[in-house]
């Protein structure tokens, strides 16, 4: 498409405006060619015609699309010219608040003047390993591209940063290298990374001063190379400076200031070791007072002061070297106050004790005589003598200012050299990144030799940027195989050889300056005389003879003459230099003792620093004797050197390019000044990049972006498979003119100018489709309401017409009635008269035609008969004319023929004679050939013809055939099918009919059943309704005392009860917050303990290897053990000899001092901790008191109490004896292995023989005592049977019979015990003689059994009931089923019925399968159920025989067959316990801990084995009661499980694994404790195998801490799985299809959006959740621990993805707003499928709903302001700010968003007191608890598998 084409009517363009310097326009009329004059009109609706150049005819730029405006990349942009670069920037800089932007490889930074929060730690993680497209233009993007560079092709990087003064070059510098301070980190603990930065303030205080442009601008270039190691960690730095601004020193322009260190020295003047440097008020010295403005506003100097020795201090700078520093520094500005006066004019004079002389002399150390003396005078040598002559005031002044600048600049060499030192490391240096800070073009009123050479190293900078870009574009193409044309760009070579060629400016500066009577004004006629109109680049100003010009690449710079070569030459009088060298100050001399030694100050070099690079440049090495010609080198030719040798270190290097712009030049915060903004970018080189970018191929599209994008432009039949080929087809019939575009390997390649008109074209196709959308809803809308009108006057209509039609009826009813009449009379005249005339007709009529028929007929018959006559005779007489004629004929014919063959007969035979005659013939023939062969022709086409018919009739006839073969086919496959239906249907009906006999004999089954279950059921009912008449009475009761304590209990609970929750919620927030503090410093203390773990490592490789002799110490004491574990067992006073033990070399200081400190605020916290628990415990025991007293439920009876207390104790007792027993029979045992053990006379079976006898007496005592209870009780009942009173044991009966809950029985069991005694006391008297304790005891246990009976009845009865009711509504289904799928099949075509039937036969067996393996399991189930049953029936006939064997005397015994000892008897029941031997423990921790693997215990085994196999180890070292074995088992625990998770620490399989079975454990020592708050949960038998010996609840607290530890390392794993995940998945990918185009990208190229095989979508997240929760579920993980952990991971998901959010322009659009709601929503979804809707992870995704609202909701009204003010509660002002000033229409439908709307939103929002982070903290960690599991599975039945190998253990 042509230019010119685009200039159409309502075409946007720019034109040229000297205050806006581009102003936008609107075309009025269309452009046609020739045309001299553009109609337009101005935004602000002024009308103008625009005068095109009649030479060039240029047509003015067009303007982008609105939808390119405030791209990223200003490559991006479709027009690539000056005024849409400007415009990008102001509008990106203005309306969103973004300061930087790409230009290609450029970021074009504008400095805000205002401090912003994108700078901080949350930032810098948030761009740490992110593409350089993926995010928002920044600085830290280009340092982690560098970086990344850096890594990946192992070459060394520079960050160049120019700009000028005030544009931010220095800040952005900085930003650049605390990005690599934090990224990277330091390979060793010397800090080096803080190091680099701390020399930031050092320089900033000497090289750095207020201008008028800026407050804190670089008055010298600096290049930093940061050094990296192979692991590309900071090992150390190193400095470069160039063209420190020296005359600074001595003078200031007018509002500007000295370098800072001056000023912060004379503020700081008051400090006591200032007092030596006798300094005061900054205007009281001649060099600090010359501005006029000594104090910037909002700087304290005395603070930075203090920040400027803190760095010296840093970089290991003593405070005696700082002292001479400063004493330096004071001394150059008390010289600045020595005064000279003039004796005449050649001479002057310094007056005698001059206070600012003698105060500089006493702090440099040198003598007052001397150098007063050589300040007024110079020492002139020549080949023979040496004078000593005087010099006036002014060279003396000059001379004063030039020693005053040689003595600060070697100070700044000095401390740059030591600055290096420090930043120098001992490391081999791998690679580097250099940051390279130097000024910008600069061009002011005056320009002197300072710009001159800023000019002169911007010149190669641009140089070396231009061939860089133009490098870059030649690849791009070379690499997407397109043709490559020629760029033209601008080479600034000649510029640069106008300065440093031979003959060249510099050249003839220096050769001037060698000249004994040089001056300003012979070198500048020699520059005339040379380079004036010789070279293009060089001009002579019109008025002036001082000053030349030369034409630069940004601009024309004019530069004044005068003082280039003193400036050059840098004049300092050797004398006093000398004298300074004498001086008894150590440092001064020092200063001067370097500068003969380095060739530049900034060309030195590390020895430790081998770069990368190709190139390795050195310095050139010095000869003797050629320091004093170096000493005498100029400025101009040092300054070239150097930058020779900065071009060889960039060329050497990958650059990356930033550009800093100024944006106005008042330093007002967000204000864009357009002429100052085009000045800079023009100087800067980014409108040479974006032209030699126009030039090519600006716009770059991939094959699959481009046809995201325009897919809409594309029919259905256009889309191909080959995404590239259909690209190219849409583009041929889009862009005719071949030359717009290309088509790369991978990318299209556009000119300028055709994606904004393919974007025309899809705005105006989107346009045309909105607008058919449009129509279609509102001519629905209209026919909606016309339908509804047209309703309702139809219904008008019809009430009107109804009343008019049934008038109209009665009309014509009436006049119906009187046409009735009259036509009825009419009728009856009319048909008399007509019957009349039709009777006279017919009489006529018959007789005139039987008349008129009688004739005809006659007639008839007469010409009948005359025409057979004549017909006869004419045959004959033509028969005979006939027969004469022919046989003249024949007659004639033979004569004539005969004639004329006997004329012809002679002709022959005289023709035969004759030659001639053949000539004839042949001619003849000839002809006649011809025309036979003719008509041969046309026969053989007329054959063909008729050929090709019959063929064509042949197949027509065939075809038709075959199709109707086809048919019959068809119709008899039908046919059988048809009957197979038939057949299958009359199989079904009989099968239907079946079933219904089933169902029939099931429904009568079913009468039975349910009318003996009626008549069961009011058996019941009549039971139940008694009892509950009974029961109503004491219920009546019941509620009366209930409400009498409700009602006074009500009062105080309601009170307690708020001030309870008020409390605790109060606490709970104190709790956790004390909770995160805790478990934070357990996060860093098990951080020190891993450091010192790695440390211990190092020193034990490091030290010798040990004595053979030597025993390792105890397991108990390893150095992974902390003091804090085993406070629970070892006192300080016991640990400390054990810690002694411990070489000393192994715990440095630093870590025992932090691990003392740590330990101690984990005691406080721990204290802290208790009294907030002791306190929630108190107001819980007071709500559970007052809930007591509400519900009258009583705590336990304290007889009870006692009674269970007894009989525990009992049990105790006796389970100790049997323990000792059996320990006595294990000795016995194990004291001989022979046989003969078992024998009878053996000490063995004799323990055995006693044991039982002994079991059997204690069982008849047992016994005894049973039936005295029994007998006692029954005397007792009939005892008391006679009274009538309360406790009568038969009413007593049926009232508790009558209490059907625990609570009844409970209450009138108190009732009953306050009627019958008077004091708690008197129980031990009453429960001695058993009186009522025992009735009731009774009467409890037969009202249990009756209720019991009762109960049980009931269920199996209702069991039966719903079973049969199951079966019912089962058969229903299944003959329901049975009747669909009958239907569907016989609706189904013959093919899919075999199909479905197949089919229904597979469900249907399958089914089948189903319950007949679930029937299986339960015959399992009863089959093991019976085993143990069996078990139990064995050990009581064991028992049985035992009581038997008392019976039978030792003689029979002996006399009797050998019987071996009962073992059944003697295995008892399993106590679980399990016992190890002291040695087995580290194979116990191995095999349990260290080789095991979490998948195959996670698959096999029952969860949390390995916690209970530990726990019940350590069950039986408390049984033992032996502390060591529990201290070592539970320290090797620990430590074990400490090591497997450092090794497989990154396995989530392994740590979740870990994290459950840490909890199982810490949970079993809490249930298995004995508390009562633990016990209430278990079983009786639970209860029983508590610990008896131990309490290991200090022990508890480590655990705890330990699965804290866990708890955060599997946190941490799971964040690094999911990291990779979350932007793609969540941001990038498009889960709804085709609802976000791709918007044009530029040179950055983000991460495609559209799903490759390698990219992560919405599904991964999902899968990986689902990965995480099935192996937490699998590992047996508590359930509230997963919803912590669930939580965890969707607020890891919503920070990272609303942290990328706010990071991303692209992001940020209507589109993406719904892509993440429907993502957020799929979330949800996997919550609800996992019932984890209450575990608090919905509600950490309320601040990315918020966003993903707040980019679709309408952004125009005031009330849209307050709906989003109150929407967004969850997201901060500066992220609501954030995110409306990043919102991007991704279609030219949508609106951006005002900045007056964003103001509104601010004002609304300034009263919100929220944080002003813009980022989340995505590395938060939400306190974790792990809540009280109780375990319900008994010990005694847990199996140990023996792939565990854990062999050596024994049950016990």
């Amino acid at each position: 498409m042509a230019a010119s084409e685009l200039y159409t009517k309502f075409a946007r363009i720019w034109i040229p405006d000297p205050e806006e310097v581009w102003k936008s326009a609107e075309l009025l009329k269309d452009y046609k060619p020739g045309d001299k004059v553009l109609h337009l009109r101005f935004e602000e609706g002024k009308d103008l015609e625009y005068c095109l150049d009649p030479k060039t005819k240029e047509l003015p730029p067009l303007r982008n699309p609105d939808i390119l405006v405030g791209e990223n990349d200003l490559t991006a942009l479709s027009y690539l010219h000056e005024p849409a670069v400007l415009h990008n920037l102001k509008v990106r800089f203005i309306d969103s608040k973004l300061i930087y932007t790409y230009c290609g490889i450029v970021l074009v930074a504008i400095n805000p003047y205002e401090q912003l929060p994108i700078y901080g730690e949350d930032i810098i993680n948030a761009y740490s390993g992110q593409n350089m497209g993926d995010m928002d233009p920044h600085i830290f993007a280009v340092a982690e591209e560098a970086y990344k560079q850096m890594a990946r092709d192992e070459r060394n990087q520079s960050i160049i940063v120019s700009g000028e003064s005030g544009a931010g070059k220095t800040v952005s510098a900085k930003y650049a290298m605390r990005y690599f301070a934090t990224v990277s980190g330091s390979a060793s603990d010397a800090n080096v990374e803080e190091k680099v930065l701390a020399s930031n303030p050092i320089m900033e205080s000497i090289g750095n001063a207020k201008t008028t442009r800026n407050d804190n601008s670089s008055r010298f270039g600096k290049y930093i190379e940061i050094g990296f190691d192979k692991r590309y960690r900071i090992i150390g730095a190193n400095m470069r400076t160039y063209l420190l601004e020296k005359s600074r020193v001595v003078f200031q322009a007018e509002e500007e200031r000295n370098y800072h260190i001056f000023y912060q020295l004379c503020a700081s003047a008051a400090l006591s070791e200032f007092k030596t440097l006798r300094l005061g008020n900054a205007n009281y010295f001649h060099y600090t007072k010359q501005g006029g403005n000594p104090v910037i506003d909002g700087i304290d100097d005395a603070k930075e002061m203090l920040n400027t020795r803190q760095a010296c201090t840093l970089l290991g700078i003593s405070d005696s070297y700082q002292m001479g520093i400063f004493q330096i520094l004071a001394g150059i500005l008390h010289l600045g106050n020595v005064g000279f006066t003039s004796r005449d004019s050649d001479s002057c004079t310094i007056p005698p004790k001059h206070e600012p002389l003698t105060i500089f002399c006493d702090l440099m150390g040198v003598e007052y005589e001397e150098m007063s003396h050589w300040l007024c005078h110079r020492k002139l040598a020549t080949a023979t003598e040496t004078y000593i002559k005087p010099i006036s005031k002014l060279q003396a002044i000059n001379a004063r200012d030039a020693l005053a600048k040689h003595i600060y600049a070697n100070l700044f060499n000095w401390i740059v050299n030591h600055v290096n030192k420090a930043l120098h490391s001992a490391v081999k240096q791998h690679s580097f990144i250099g940051v390279l800070d130097i000024y910008g073009f600069e061009t002011f009123e005056i320009n002197s030799f300072e710009q001159f050479c800023i000019n002169y190293a911007n010149e190669k900078l641009q140089q070396q940027f231009n061939m860089h870009v133009f490098k870059l574009e030649q690849e791009e193409y070379m690499k997407e195989q397109i043709p490559w044309t020629l760029i033209d760009f601008y080479d600034n070579q000649p510029c640069i050889n106008l300065i440093e060629a031979k003959m060249g400016i510099l050249d003839l500066l220096d050769e001037e300056c060698k000249m004994p009577k040089g001056s300003d004004d012979s070198w500048a006629q020699k520059l005339y005389n040379t380079h004036l109109n010789k070279c293009a680049l060089f001009e002579k100003p019109r008025m002036s003879n001082k000053a030349f010009i030369i034409q630069h690449f940004a601009d024309k710079v004019e530069y004044q003459c005068e003082g280039f070569l003193e400036k050059n030459k840098d004049t300092v009088y050797e004398e006093q230099i000398k004298v300074l060298k004498s001086s008894k100050f150590k440092l001064l001399p020092e200063l001067f003792r370097d500068e003969g030694k380095v060739l530049s100050p900034t060309s030195a070099t590390t020895s430790g620093r081998t770069p990368l690079s190709r190139t390795v440049v050195k310095p050139a090495k010095t000869r003797p004797g050629q320091a004093s010609k170096e000493h005498k080198k100029t400025v101009g030719h040092q300054f070239r050197n150097s930058l020779h040798l900065l071009m060889e270190t960039l060329n050497a290097t990958t650059p990356h390019y930033v550009r800093c712009i100024k944006p106005n030049d008042f330093k007002f915060p967000f204000t864009f000044d357009e002429k100052r903004a085009v000045q800079q970018l023009r100087a800067c080189g980014v409108l040479e990049t974006i032209r030699i970018s126009a030039a090519g191929f600006p716009s770059r599209w991939t094959y699959q972006e481009f046809f995201s994008r325009y897919r809409v432009l594309m029919k259905q039949k256009d889309v191909l498979s080959d995404r590239k080929q259909t690209c190219k087809n849409v583009l041929e019939k889009l862009i005719l003119d071949k030359d717009k575009y290309q088509f790369g390997k991978t990318k299209i390649f556009f000119r300028a100018g055709q994606v904004a008109y393919l974007e025309k074209i899809r705005a105006d196709k989107l346009r045309a489709a909105c607008i058919r959308i449009q129509k279609t809803i509102r001519g629905w809308l209209m026919r909606k309401k016309y339908l509804r009108m047209r309703k309702a006057a139809i219904t008008i209509q019809r009430y009107v017409r109804g009343y008019q039609a049934r008038c109209y009826v009665k009309f014509l009813r009436r006049t119906r009635a009187a046409t009735i009449i009259q036509k009825f009379q009419r009728m009856y005249v009319v048909r008399k008269r007509y019957q009349r005339m039709q009777a006279v007709t017919i009489a006529l009529q018959s007789l005139l035609r039987g008349y008129m028929a009688r004739n005809k007929y006659q007639q008839m018959l007469r010409e009948h008969k005359a025409i057979i006559i004549q017909k006869r005779m004419r045959g004959w007489l033509a028969r005979v004319h006939y027969h004469r004629s022919l046989k003249a004929i024949v007659y004639l014919q033979c004569c004539y023929r005969r004639m004329m063959a006997k004329r012809e007969l002679k002709k022959l035979k005289i023709e035969a004679r004759s030659v001639e005659r053949y000539k004839k013939l042949n001619i003849g023939m000839e002809n006649k050939i011809m025309q036979l062969q003719r008509k041969i022709d046309e026969q053989s086409k007329e054959y063909k013809s008729l050929l090709e018919k019959l063929t064509s009739l042949e197949n027509t006839y065939s075809s038709e055939t075959e199709k109707l073969r086809n048919d019959v086919e068809r119709l008899r496959m039908s046919e059988e099918e048809a009957k197979n239906a038939t057949n299958r249907v009359l199989s079904l009906q009989e099968e239907v009919a079946k079933l219904r006999k089933d169902l029939h004999r099931t429904q009568s089954e079913k009468k039975t059943i349910e009318e003996w279950a009626d008549k069961y059921k009011q058996e019941n009912e009549q039971l139940v309704s008694e009892l509950k008449e009974q029961n109503t009475l004491l219920k009546n009761e019941k509620e009366e005392l209930n409400r009498r304590i409700c009602d006074q209990a009500k009062e105080f609970t309601e009170t307690m009860e708020k001030k309870l929750a008020e409390e605790t919620k109060q606490l709970e927030l104190d709790l956790n917050d004390e909770r995160l503090r805790y478990q934070n410093l357990l996060n860093e203390f098990s951080r020190l303990e891993e450091r010192y773990d790695d440390l211990k490592d190092e020193m034990n490789l490091m030290v010798s290897i040990p004595k053979p002799g030597h025993k390792r110490t105890d397991s108990t004491h390893s150095s992974n053990e902390s003091e804090y574990t085993f406070s629970s067992e070892i006192t300080e006073a016991d640990d400390l000899p054990l810690r002694t033990e411990e070489p000393s070399e192994k715990r440095t200081p630093l870590d025992m001092s932090l691990f003392l400190k740590l330990q101690k605020r984990v005691t406080e916290l721990e204290q802290e901790k208790q009294s907030l628990q002791d306190e929630l415990d108190r107001k819980e025991e007071q709500a559970l008191r007052a809930k007591t007293r509400e519900e009258e439920r009583p705590p336990m009876r304290g007889a009870e109490l006692e009674y269970e207390s007894l009989k525990r104790q009992e049990l105790e007792s006796e389970n100790k004896k049997l323990k000792n027993e059996l320990n006595e029979l294990q000795k016995a045992l194990m004291e001989k292995s022979s046989p003969e053990v078992t024998a009878p006379g053996a000490p063995a079976y004799r323990v055995l023989l006693n044991q039982l006898t002994s079991v059997s007496e204690e069982l008849e005592v047992r016994k005894e005592e049973v039936l005295i209870l029994r007998s006692q009780l029954v005397s007792q009942k009939e005892a008391i049977q006679p009274k009538n009173t309360m406790t009568d044991s038969t009413i007593l009966l049926e009232d508790v019979q009558k209490m059907k809950d625990k609570g009844e029985i409970a209450q009138a069991y108190i009732g009953l015990k306050e009627t019958n005694r008077q004091s708690p006391q008197d129980y031990h008297m009453l429960n001695e003689d058993g009186e009522l304790w025992l009735v009731y005891e009774g009467l409890k246990q037969a009202n249990r059994l009756l209720e019991s009976q009762l109960q049980s009845q009931k269920k199996t009865h209702d069991n039966e009931l719903e079973a049969l009711r199951g079966e019912i509504q089962s058969l229903k289904e299944e003959n329901n089923r049975q009747q669909q799928l009958l239907a569907q099949n016989l609706q189904l075509p013959p093919e899919a019925r075999i199909e479905a039937s197949l089919q229904h036969e597979i469900t249907r067996l399958t089914n089948e399968n189903l319950d007949l393996m679930e029937q299986l399991e339960k015959q399992d189930k009863t089959v093991r159920k019976l085993k143990k049953q069996l078990k139990v029936f064995a050990k009581k006939i064991g028992e049985l025989e035992v009581g038997q064997m008392e019976n039978i005397s030792p003689g029979q015994i002996i006399d009797e067959p050998i019987r071996p000892v009962n073992i059944p008897r003697k295995e008892k029941d399993f106590q679980g316990m399990l016992e190890f031997k002291k040695e087995d423990e580290p194979k116990l921790i191995k095999n349990l801990i260290l080789d095991l693997k979490p998948r195959g215990v996670a698959v096999n085994l029952i969860p949390g084995l390995p916690a209970y196999i530990l726990f019940m180890c350590v069950r039986h070292a408390d049984y033992l009661n032996d502390d060591q074995k529990v201290r070592s088992l539970l320290t090797s625990t620990i430590n074990g499980i400490k090591k497997i998770l450092k090794k497989r620490g990154d396995d989530f399989e392994t740590v979740s694994f870990w994290l459950s079975n840490t909890c199982r454990f810490l949970h079993c020592l809490k249930q298995y404790s004995g508390e009562e708050g633990f016990m209430k949960h278990n079983t009786p038998r639970q209860n029983e195998h508590c610990l008896t010996n131990f309490d290991l609840a200090e022990y508890r607290q480590v655990l705890s801490d330990l699965a804290i530890q866990i708890y955060q390392q599997l946190v941490r794993v799971l964040e690094n799985i999911l990291q990779p995940m979350i932007v793609s998945g969540m941001l990038e990918h498009e889960t709804i299809q085709g609802v976000s185009g791709v918007k044009p990208t530029g040179l950055r190229k983000r991460t495609s959006s559209i799903a490759d095989e390698g990219t992560y979508t919405l599904d991964s997240i999902i899968r990986q959740l689902n990965t995480f929760h099935s192996v937490m579920c699998q590992h047996g993980m508590d359930p509230e621990l997963i919803k912590q952990v669930v939580k965890q991971m969707f607020y890891i998901v919503g920070a990272v993805t609303l942290n990328n959010l706010l990071l991303r322009k692209d992001m940020c659009s209507w589109s993406k707003g719904m892509q993440i709601r429907y993502n957020v929503s799929q979330l949800e979804e996997w919550l609800r499928d996992k019932n984890l809707m209450n575990s608090g992870a919905k509600e950490t995704l309320e601040p990315l709903i918020q966003a993903a609202q707040l980019l679709q909701v309408k952004k125009k009204t005031d009330e849209d302001a307050e709906a989003i003010c109150s929407m967004c509660n969850a997201l901060t002002t500066a992220q609501i700010v954030k995110v409306l000033n990043l919102y991007t229409p991704v279609n030219e439908f949508e609106e951006r968003v005002l900045v007056s709307f964003i103001r509104t939103i601010q004002m609304r929002l300034r009263d919100r007191k929220d944080s002003p982070q813009l980022l989340m903290d995505a590395k938060h960690i939400f306190p974790v608890t792990f809540p009280f599991n109780p375990s319900s599975l008994a010990l005694e039945t847990i199996q140990i598998p023996a792939s565990l190998g854990l062999g050596f253990i024994l049950r016990v």
